[in-house]
């Protein structure tokens, strides 16, 4: 058992907004807003990687929980866009954080990645200590904008989160994880040749299933619904799935934290993105249970709760 201690998150500079997107894509504004809920998205600089995105939220994580990197015990980075494959970021954003024998481990999973490892990092911090979680993406090269690339250049773009999971204290207690893999369906989403192919459609059936079951299940075994629910945490994959979650759930959408309209489909950092920005808007300490949730690559997907501490 080990709790949530803090969140950071960084975004790059640059917005690229659908009016700028749109034409190049064959497409209107109007109906880039309509399929994905998206008005803009994030787009890192030339010289920015997936590290240096990773090691801005880390740093903003840190300062946000009040402990300096000498004190992590690991580093668990997810990112499914980093430019090299072996060693990953997860070395260098340890190394930029002064971290020489720190273990520092990669989790190359697209969108799910981060939820994977907030559920590993609430059994790896008792041993290890605090494990900084770190989701980071560049997903604005791994698109085609034209009209070819469509489905999926309207979507995705650029940015970092980070959770910090320490064993003795935090805002939330995670209680349970729920995580699964379909391997037999992973044709439809996936990163090859530094491109993203996505069947859009075959995804949002995937996901709708797939979602609102996990996160039933894993609340089913803790003897609650999604009525007790204070707030969903989503992987902020497009605004009309995430609508299809809440009405599986029957969970008002109000219910659900979302961010997708100012930044896209963030991949495995838009978790740690919206829980980042969700938690710096409380006003008051945390009084019900939360979920998150994703989907993703592979395909992975899964359920995290966590309690009041």
């Amino acid at each position: 058992m080990a709790y949530i201690r803090a969140f950071g998150s960084y975004l790059p500079a640059r917005r690229v907004d659908n009016h700028e997107l749109a034409p190049l894509v064959g497409a209107t504004p109007e109906w880039v807003l309509s399929v994905s809920g998206i008005e803009e998205r994030r787009y890192a600089a030339e010289d920015d990687t997936v590290a240096s995105l990773g090691l801005a939220a880390a740093q903003d994580c840190l300062a946000n929980a009040g402990i300096e990197a000498g004190q992590l015990g690991m580093l668990l980075v997810s990112s499914g866009s980093a430019a090299r494959f072996a060693p990953g970021p997860a070395s260098q954003i340890a190394a930029a954080l002064g971290l020489t024998s720190t273990p520092a481990l990669d989790i190359p999973v697209a969108s799910a990645g981060s939820l994977i490892a907030l559920a590993l990092a609430n059994d790896l911090a008792p041993r290890f200590g605090p494990v900084l979680v770190i989701g980071a993406e560049i997903m604005s090269r791994r698109i085609e904008r034209a009209p070819e690339g469509r489905d999926t250049a309207i979507l995705f773009g650029d940015g970092a989160g980070a959770a910090l999971v320490d064993p003795n204290s935090g805002f939330a207690r995670i209680a349970d994880s729920l995580l699964a893999t379909d391997g037999t369906a992973a044709e439809i989403l996936k990163i090859e040749r530094d491109r993203i192919f996505m069947d859009g459609r075959s995804v949002i059936l995937q996901a709708y299933r797939k979602m609102p079951r996990a996160v039933t299940d894993l609340l089913a075994r803790n003897a609650l619904t999604p009525a007790d629910v204070g707030v969903f945490l989503l992987h902020q994959a497009n605004l009309n799935l995430i609508e299809r979650v809440a009405a599986g759930l029957k969970v008002p959408l109000d219910r659900f934290f979302v961010n997708i309209a100012r930044y896209g489909n963030t991949s495995s950092a838009s978790l740690l993105i919206a829980a980042a920005e969700w938690h710096g808007s409380l006003a008051a300490p945390l009084a019900a249970p939360i979920v998150f949730s994703a989907f993703g690559a592979g395909l992975h997907w899964g359920a995290l709760l966590a309690l009041p501490a």
